[in-house]
């Protein structure tokens, strides 16, 4: 589910990172990005977001509100960022995609079959809240727009669906108990499985390279006031992002680990092909806690490395499968304010 957070950016604040940027070899790039090289944006204009390869790497999926449209539709593209296409039904709200094995069908989470207008955004009264959608569930469907099956039928959240990349198995989140919790299914929607039990919101999960592992986001409430506060909120299918941490556990929910301890906003975690690193999104070093970057971390908790340095958002981000390059979205560099664009950039190791 993409959750950009904060993001009220400045014409001026653009233009000042124009003028900052002295490699003109690599116009896309800040000077501190050590990591980064021959950064290329694949879209310009609208808000993308959550842009995640095809298994032969040759495309991606992303969603994208652009143009006449409301809120998000799925959307794909070469991985050059050629030939972009909506491939969702055009009605609703949809987040989340991802192809499945073969490159001929896509996996989204999606609100189309009970209304086919936006549904209402957050009620911005309660803070800065994202809403977990009732009406959200998992569809499988062609490249042309036409649905094939539908996974999920229960009444809640059923959205933040990623595949395993050994291509047998969905791992998503689903407030079907009440409580934002992990599961997961084999391909075609059999062997239901919860794999996350601790009050709190869990999400955002994806699979390491081999499917032996699972990484994901979650909130764990412990005080009284914030188990007040978030109990307060999930009944009403919201959940507060400013304090999330990055877990790990095995496919099958066993020994769970938790990864970070910073009470930061850290999320969109996903593996590094070597299986001991993660990469992810954090506002942990900014001063007020507007500014998302990308980070690098040990999988044992150590070694936490600033991977962007962007004044304002980069999110998102996943490796191919060989690690040599990195996908993401990031508000760098856009034409107008509140753009989001998806990133293509060699990753120096």
């Amino acid at each position: 589910m993409r959750q950009i957070i904060f993001l009220i950016i400045s014409t001026s604040l653009v233009f000042a990172q124009v003028q900052n940027n002295s490699n003109s070899n690599d116009p896309f790039k800040f000077p501190q990005e050590k990591r980064l090289k021959n950064i290329k944006m694949l879209t310009n204009g609208g808000e993308n977001a959550e842009a995640y390869l095809s298994f032969n790497e040759d495309k991606l999926i992303f969603q994208s509100t652009r143009n006449e449209l409301e809120c998000d539709q799925i959307f794909i593209m070469n991985i050059d960022g050629t030939n972009q296409k909506m491939v969702s039904t055009g009605t609703g709200r949809t987040t989340c995609a991802y192809f499945l094995p073969g490159d001929s069908l896509i996996l989204y989470s999606s609100t189309h079959h009970y209304d086919r207008n936006c549904p209402p955004p957050p009620d911005r009264s309660k803070g800065y809240v994202w809403k977990l959608f009732e009406t959200f569930d998992l569809f499988i469907s062609d490249l042309n727009g036409n649905i094939v099956r539908q996974l999920t039928c229960e009444y809640g959240y059923d959205a933040e669906a990623t595949v395993s990349p050994k291509g047998d198995k969905i791992v998503f989140t689903s407030t079907r108990t009440g409580d934002p919790e992990i599961y997961t299914m084999n391909i075609d929607g059999t062997d239901l499985k919860r794999i996350t039990f601790e009050k709190g919101y869990d999400g955002g999960a994806f699979f390491s390279w081999d499917g032996s592992k699972i990484v994901f986001r979650a909130s764990r409430p412990k005080t009284e006031k914030e188990l007040k506060d978030y109990e307060e909120l999930v009944k009403y299918g919201y959940v507060r992002p400013t304090n999330l941490e990055i877990f790990v556990c095995d496919a099958d929910g066993s020994n769970i680990r938790q990864i970070t301890n910073n009470g930061a906003a850290n999320f969109a975690p996903f593996f590094h092909p070597d299986g001991k690193r993660i990469i992810f999104v954090s506002n942990v070093n900014s001063k007020d806690k507007r500014n998302f970057d990308l980070y690098l971390i040990n999988i044992d908790g150590t070694g936490l490395e600033q991977v962007t340095f962007n004044e304002t958002f980069d999110g998102f981000p996943m490796f191919t499968h060989d690690g040599k390059k990195l996908i993401f979205c990031s508000n760098r560099f856009n034409s107008k304010p509140n753009e989001t664009n998806v990133f293509i950039a060699d990753w120096i190791d």
